[in-house]
């Protein structure tokens, strides 16, 4: 990949998380695009980097590629020497970290961390340059964030179980698809409680739809 298409890639999404009582919901969309030209349909935009914690990506797919691999060595480390996973809030301070010391070069991204520190749901919204917020309710990243923005702030209900959290970030998604032509094709979500980390396409979700 050229420098030129570096720039240009992976630049519009859509990614979303969710506190629950139980747990947290985070989900986005599989679509990459370079400028106008959609680069791949069947991009991975939400990722594992341990039992209890998730991130989501938009932007450069090689910068966010190396964070990813950076903060699950660390995850495994930080078990390894503690005998316990790593809570969400370390891996937010971990990540504005190493951005804030490349902020002249910064890796262009936008981040979702959300995961489960013991059985208590945190999220974390991480900028370029090392800037997190923790979020209480919910919070997008990505071009069709705004879309997605106004549907949870009429849809999120404070006390919402991961089973209803999981058709909230659907519907966000689904309706950022149809206005953010940056945004399309399939969505993932994954959701973290206690009882562990599951994902779910949206096959899964059409499936469980049609048979209820």
């Amino acid at each position: 990949m050229d420098a030129e298409n570096k720039k240009g890639y992976l630049k519009g999404t859509t990614t979303i998380g969710i506190i629950c009582s139980d747990g947290v919901v985070v989900g986005a969309d599989s679509r990459a695009t370079a400028y106008t030209f959609i680069a791949n349909t069947e991009v991975r935009k939400v990722w594992k980097i341990d039992n209890n914690l998730a991130m989501t990506i938009a932007g450069t797919v090689g910068d966010a590629q190396e964070l990813i691999r950076v903060l699950k060595a660390q995850a495994e480390i930080y078990k390894m020497n503690e005998n316990r996973l790593m809570a969400p809030k370390s891996a937010a301070s971990l990540l504005s970290i190493i951005l804030q010391q490349n902020k002249y070069m910064p890796f262009e991204v936008g981040l979702i961390l959300a995961g489960l520190d013991g059985e208590v749901p945190q999220m974390y919204n991480i900028d370029a340059i090392g800037g997190y917020t923790e979020e209480s309710k919910f919070t997008a990243t990505g071009s069709g964030s705004l879309t997605a923005i106004g549907y949870l702030e009429d849809a999120y209900k404070k006390g919402m179980s991961v089973k209803e959290g999981v058709k909230v970030v659907a519907k966000a998604l689904s309706i950022a698809m149809r206005r953010d032509a940056a945004t399309g094709n399939n969505m993932l979500i994954t959701v973290i409680t206690k009882s562990g980390y599951t994902e779910y396409t949206d096959k899964d979700l059409e499936k469980a739809s049609a048979a209820k």
